[in-house]
């Protein structure tokens, strides 16, 4: 087996243009022997971390890069059509220090080179290179690079001053990079030039495969996903000549030293080398939460304490029970052994201020669970007089952070968000990023219109695809519809549009702003995480990793919500001050309210959050509730992912004073009346 390692490789997270996972890229390097890879997305890092995780599980070496877009001259130029607005750069993070700096440089990318427009890409500059070019391995790239396309011009002595001055920047980290491409001819000419001038500068080369996909059957479905990125339709997009050819695969060690003999060892010895450079151990640990202004006297667990037994008080008219007392012993012991007190302060502190300034907020979920919370009145809810198991929100056996949901009027999120921002270091806070897939009726709905499939077709197709569960996938709607069987089965065309929408069924397409997810840190954020401008608003920052992948990085991650439905109860509430004079607040209102009640048996549900569905309506206009204890168990009940379970059914039998359950899973049932 012939030793060698892919160093410039495109995963799905070059969105639209990549089509592979980072989870079949280890797991394809794992099945060729190799034992090391490298990840080298267009201008951004969202797959890193993925990608470092799934490498480690299968015992493969991970490499992080991208492949960087360089302005040729500053990164703040305007970029322009007919322009050269950029060059490629290959990037690779030799350890730590290299991969902080490769964060810096994508996150300046970012902020300060994007541009706007078609022809936008975050562009970084020779300034940025010379300020956080420690710790890289650097190559000349693909025929985009700038080297490649100096040769290319005819420019040899511009080539040869560009390749000394990277030379000159990284030393020995500095390599001129040889493709091979059977649809690109002109690479031959091309690489016997680069190797004259890597003789004359002293320069080594490295061979590499310019990879956006895992096998060479891939290449069709990679053809389509481009046309997708471009808005073309297939027939458009080959007639373009963009296509690329089988071998921008994966492709094993002895395929590419057969291709790549004509130019010695040396080239191909060098991804070995290049691998043996870099030493990348990535481990955050536990949460490191932002600094808490505490009293002097004080550490964070003696002053929750201190504030969790007067907000009691408060709540308890000076004279809590006993059992009260014992529960907040109970909840602060395990708020301490798990090490969250920090955390506790933190979201009393910015809902405090919330309420300070009139701003309606609202926790939800498992949060009304634990009585530490209702001391510090970031809950409203009594979990001991409503029966509520704190360990549903927080145990010793759990590690991860727990979520304190917090709904807030969306017309003032704005300002929860300043407040956290200015006490925490604007640099340490940022929104996050999410990443949008193709679920199943938008990859038939991409799909269709790529292959030109009429659009009443494609519908016809798309609206078989169950919404409920959500997340349903389209060989499981195959399984549950029998009307999508059929057209499978009997219309070639469709068929061919289906198999073809499950091959890109859960791939990346485009990128947004989570809606209320924010991530703050002790240190500033553009040391840890890359960062970029978010999607609604060109002022406002995101984390470049999603949720659950800055969790692990040990981040702290908060959800802070605007809710329409608050900002409608706080015009309401204003308006109720103005005219008659009474001022109230949302724990002001009562929930026992006998015209609420025959509002709701009537029917009258619509934009009444979790109760307008027309089968909820339906529920309780047959219930007639009268306490809000019905209102509790009918949405506990009637949530989707309880209806929805493969096995398990649930019948609902109401009269005008009774509501009976019986539930049914599998081969046992259970009938539960209800007064």
């Amino acid at each position: 087996m012939k030793d060698f390692v892919h160093l410039h490789v495109h995963s799905e997270y070059s969105l639209l243009d990549g089509y592979a996972p980072t989870k079949a890229i280890a797991a394809r390097a794992s099945e060729l022997g190799m034992d090391s890879i490298a990840l080298t997305d267009h201008g951004v890092m969202y797959g890193a971390m993925e990608f470092y995780d799934a490498a480690k599980k299968a015992g493969i070496k991970p490499i992080i890069g991208m492949e960087a877009y360089i302005a040729p001259g500053s990164r703040s130029d305007a970029m322009t059509k007919g322009s050269k607005n950029y060059y490629h750069l290959l990037l690779l993070a030799k350890n730590e220090v290299g991969y902080r700096n490769l964060v810096r440089l994508t996150t300046r990318a970012h902020l300060d080179g994007m541009g706007k427009g078609i022809f936008a890409r975050p562009r970084i500059d020779r300034e940025l290179l010379e300020q956080y070019h420690e710790g890289l391995i650097v190559t000349s790239s693909c025929i985009a690079g700038e080297v490649i396309q100096k040769v290319q011009d005819q420019q040899r002595k511009a080539a040869i001053e560009t390749a000394a001055y990277y030379r000159d920047l990284f030393g020995e980290n500095y390599f001129l990079e040889l493709q091979l491409h059977d649809n690109t001819p002109e690479l031959e000419g091309i690489n016997d030039e680069l190797v004259r001038i890597g003789r004359e500068l002293g320069i080594p080369l490295v061979a590499t495969n310019d990879t956006h996909f895992i096998r060479a059957e891939d290449q069709q479905t990679q053809h389509m996903v481009m046309a997708m990125g471009m808005n073309l339709t297939y027939q458009e997009f080959c007639a373009k000549d963009f296509a690329m050819d089988a071998s921008y695969h994966i492709m094993s060690g002895e395929e590419m030293w057969q291709k790549f003999k004509r130019y010695g060892t040396d080239a191909l010895e060098n991804t070995r080398r290049i691998a043996d450079m870099t030493n990348l151990k990535l481990d955050f640990g536990r949460v490191q939460l932002p600094e808490f202004d505490i009293p002097a006297g004080h550490d964070a667990a003696s002053y929750l304490k201190l504030v969790c037994e007067e907000g009691l008080m408060k709540r308890c008219n000076g004279a809590p029970p006993d059992h009260y007392m014992r529960r907040l012993e109970d909840e602060l012991d395990v708020i301490n052994a798990t090490g969250f007190p920090d955390y506790m302060l933190i979201v009393w502190d910015y809902v405090k201020y919330a309420r300070s300034r009139g701003i309606p907020c609202l926790p939800r979920g498992s949060a009304g669970a634990s009585l530490v919370l209702y001391s510090l009145e970031i809950t409203d809810v009594d979990p001991v007089e409503n029966k509520l198991l704190f360990e549903r929100f927080l145990s010793r056996e759990r590690l991860e952070m727990p979520d304190i949901d917090t709904d807030f009027a969306d017309s003032r999120r704005g300002e929860i968000l300043d407040y956290i921002a200015g006490k925490y270091g604007r640099e340490n806070v940022a929104q996050i990023i999410t990443y949008g897939t193709l679920g199943a009726k938008a990859a038939l709905r991409d799909m269709g219109r790529v292959l030109g499939v009429p659009l009443n077709e494609v519908d016809q197709v798309a609206k078989l695809i169950p919404p409920l569960p959500v997340g349903t996938t389209i060989s499981q709607a195959l399984e549950k519809v029998p009307e999508l069987k059929q057209i499978y089965e009997t219309q070639p065309h469709l068929r061919d549009l289906i198999d073809k929408a499950k091959k890109v069924e859960g791939r990346m397409r485009s990128v947004g702003t989570h809606a209320c997810g924010v991530v703050v840190s002790r240190t500033p954020l553009e040391d840890i995480v890359p960062l970029q401008r978010t999607t609604k608003d060109e002022h406002a920052v995101m984390a470049a990793f999603e949720g659950p992948t800055l969790a692990k990085m040990g981040l702290l991650k908060m959800d802070i919500l605007g809710l329409t439905n608050l900002s409608v109860v706080a015009e309401a509430l204003k308006y109720i001050e103005q005219t008659t004079g009474e001022s109230m607040w949302l724990s002001d209102i009562p929930t026992n309210d006998p015209k609420v009640f025959a509002s709701l048996s009537r029917g009258e549900t619509k934009n009444v959050f979790q109760l307008e569905s027309t089968g909820m309506t339906r529920y309780l206009m047959q219930l007639k509730p009268t306490r809000v204890d019905d209102l509790y168990a009918m949405v506990a009940l009637y949530r989707p992912g309880r209806l929805s379970r493969s096995r398990f059914t649930l019948r609902i039998r109401i009269t005008p004073r009774r509501l009976s359950i019986c539930i049914r899973f599998s081969s046992r049932s259970w009938k539960i009346p209800m007064a």
